[in-house]
């Protein structure tokens, strides 16, 4: 889940690895903690990342504090596999 300030969730949500940038004005931090505070006690698996210096749709983060974020998820879901 990437910077989004989708509130909903249900006690059978997958596993989640979750990310949003610090300077997000869209999707801000706070709702995601809210969301990921959430989903981890209706028991779901969560990892979740804020990274400083990025807004909203920061992409792969390439050359920003959020690079490599996608390996780290693949790391996190293959736990899972």
């Amino acid at each position: 889940m990437a910077y989004t300030a989708l509130a909903d969730h249900s006690a059978h949500e997958p596993a989640t690895f979750t990310i949003v940038g610090e300077l997000d004005g869209i999707a801000p931090p706070t709702i995601m903690e809210r969301r990921a505070t959430a989903l981890k006690a209706s028991g779901t698996e969560l990892e979740y990342r804020r990274y400083p210096g990025v807004g909203h749709g920061f992409g792969l983060g390439t050359d920003t504090s959020a690079a490599g974020w996608i390996a780290d998820a693949i790391r996190f879901w293959s736990i899972f596999d």
